[in-house]
Order: structure tokens, then sequence, then C-alpha cells
């Protein structure tokens, strides 16, 4: 499994919060934020997303699906120069004027559908995502605060239409059916954006096609518990010790064994969160051969223990922070 396709596999919706908004214009929409993961697209017509903090505002028109990346609050609108105030601030669960006032019933036209008044031609699709675990933040934190995938030429015209028709009904296990249907948008979205010629994508994404980086990537993610070494990765490789480093820190943007400490870490944060398995066993299973060996590097990068970290739920990083590839 290639590092890209070991990262998407553990990015996975849980609760997904879908929101379809009928507007007629001028219209400008505020999402608090508080997830650091939304998905965003215009299903007919045409606007902007404006991500503050001084980004410049990213267009979308029809079928244009962009992610948005932080917990911080954005703007879509139809004109991003005549600064329309927020007709409702979208929540995780209500919406409310600018000024805080709840206006849920006021917006609500239906199931997980809003609008602004009558007439409304245009049609924004949200869904926010709440990643969990160390692996997916590696990949989140990665990418830029808006990217965007434009549907000319893209294959995300069949995605969208399911996840419309889906939105509205409320069928037996109609949840699990949403979040799978926003996996499937955001990885094909992801996938279409990696692809495309103007991204600017990681450096650990860039350095897979090269033979010798992107070889050792993919070792590192296949085998995580081998005791590698440079000069096991070398070996691997076809190259000497000296060439692996030099290239290795040249493309990805920090040593072979930095890298294998973040992805092990990682591995070990997202196994104490989700199994019952001892950090014995976590330790083994990611590279360390005791759960001393894992607890002092936890310890060094994370600012806490595992033990520690299972018990009160902290996250992982919050102490020195967490290596992002």
């Amino acid at each position: 499994m290639d590092p890209l396709a070991s990262l998407l596999y553990e990015v996975r919706s849980n609760g997904a919060l879908f929101s379809r908004n009928i507007l007629a214009p001028p219209w400008s929409i505020r999402f608090a934020g508080g997830t650091p993961l939304a998905v965003v697209t215009l299903l007919r017509g045409s606007g902007w997303i404006v991500p503050g903090g001084g980004a410049e505002p990213v267009a979308l028109g029809p079928g244009d699906v962009a992610l948005v990346t932080g917990a911080e609050p954005f703007t879509v609108t139809d004109d991003a120069s005549a600064r329309t105030p927020p007709f409702y601030v979208v929540h995780a669960d209500h919406c409310t004027t600018a000024d805080g006032e709840d206006v849920s019933e006021d917006v609500i036209l239906g199931l997980r559908t809003c609008t602004n008044g009558p007439g409304g031609t245009t049609v924004l699709l949200t869904g926010s995502y709440q990643v969990d675990g160390r692996v997916s933040e590696r990949l989140i934190g990665g990418l830029p605060r808006v990217l965007a995938v434009h549907r000319d030429g893209g294959r995300l015209g069949p995605v969208l239409e399911l996840t419309d028709g889906e939105i509205s009904r409320e069928d037996p296990g109609q949840q699990a059916v949403l979040d799978r249907l926003l996996d499937l948008l955001l990885l094909s979205t992801l996938r279409e954006w990696f692809a495309g010629p103007e991204a600017d994508p990681p450096a650990w994404y860039r350095a897979l096609g090269d033979p010798v980086a992107g070889r050792a990537l993919r070792l590192i993610h296949d085998r995580p518990a081998r005791p590698w070494t440079v000069t096991a990765l070398a070996q691997e490789t076809g190259v000497s010790r000296a060439t692996l480093a030099r290239r290795f820190a040249d493309l990805v943007g920090e040593p072979p064994m930095t890298y294998l400490t973040g992805w092990r870490l990682a591995l070990a944060a997202d196994l104490l969160a989700r199994t019952d398995s001892t950090v014995e066993s976590i330790a083994r299973q990611v590279g360390y051969q005791s759960a001393f060996g894992l607890s002092v590097a936890f310890k060094r990068v994370y600012g806490t223990r595992p033990s520690e970290h299972r018990t009160t739920g902290a996250p992982a990083g919050a102490g020195r922070g967490l290596p992002v590839p």
C-alpha cells in the first residue's frame, strides 16, 4: 500500500453533517467552523469561498468541489467583492444570525435543506468532516487551506448526483449511507486534485514518483514494524546510504528516520485510541521492541505517555507537535 493509500484509508466519516442550501442572490453564508475538514460544492450556480485570514477567495462553478481545511470559520458567497453580510451562520446542529440569534426554523426548507428565500436557483452542498486520528491528520496537515477540483475533465459528477439524491431521504441506515458518500466524495476529490497540473501536494506525495525516495516511503508504510535503518532502506532501494539519506531529505523534507518515527507514532496513537491492545503489543506492531521504547519516543514527541494518551484522550501532539510529512 502506497503512502497516499495508507493515509486515505484512515480518513473516514462517522456522523456526516450534510447541508443543502438553495439560494437567491445576493447571498452569503458563514460556516462557523469547528471541524478540521469541510467539503463544499455548487450543484448549480457559481460562487466564491472566502477562507479568511488574508487568504485569497477561491472561485467555484457548477459541479466544482472544494475542500476547506482547518477549524477556522469561512464564508461562501455569490460575490467575493460585495461583502454581503451572511444571511445565516451554519453551526453543527443549528443556524443563527451573525449576532447569534437562532434562526433555524426560519431558514429550514426541508430535511437537511435551508434557503434564504423563494426563487433560489443556486444549490450549495456542504459536508463537514470530523477527522479522527493522527494518521488522518498527517494528510490534512499537508493540504492547503482551500483546494478546488473543477468539473471540466473531472469524474465527480456521478458522485455528486448520488449524494444530492440521498440528502433529502430518511430511509433506514441513511446516516451510514451519507457517511460513505462523504468518504467517496472526499477521496475522489483528493485523488483528482493530486493528479491535477495545478496541485501543490505535500512533499511526500511528490517524492512518490522518485525511484529512491518513493521506494523508501512505500517500504516504511508497508512494513513499519521492520527494524529499519538508513542502511537497510538503502539496500532495499539499491543505492548507497548517503544517496538515500540525501535524496529522501531533499524530496520529503526530513531525514528517513525522522519520517519513520513520525509514521510509527501516528500509527501507535491511533491504535491506542481505537483498540484495546496493550501498549506492549502496539509497540511491537509499529516497530518498537518494548512498551518502554515506545513510551520514551511518544513522550519526547507528543509530550505524554501512551498510557496517559489512552486514559485521558488528550490529543497526541499537544506537547511538542506532530511531525507532518
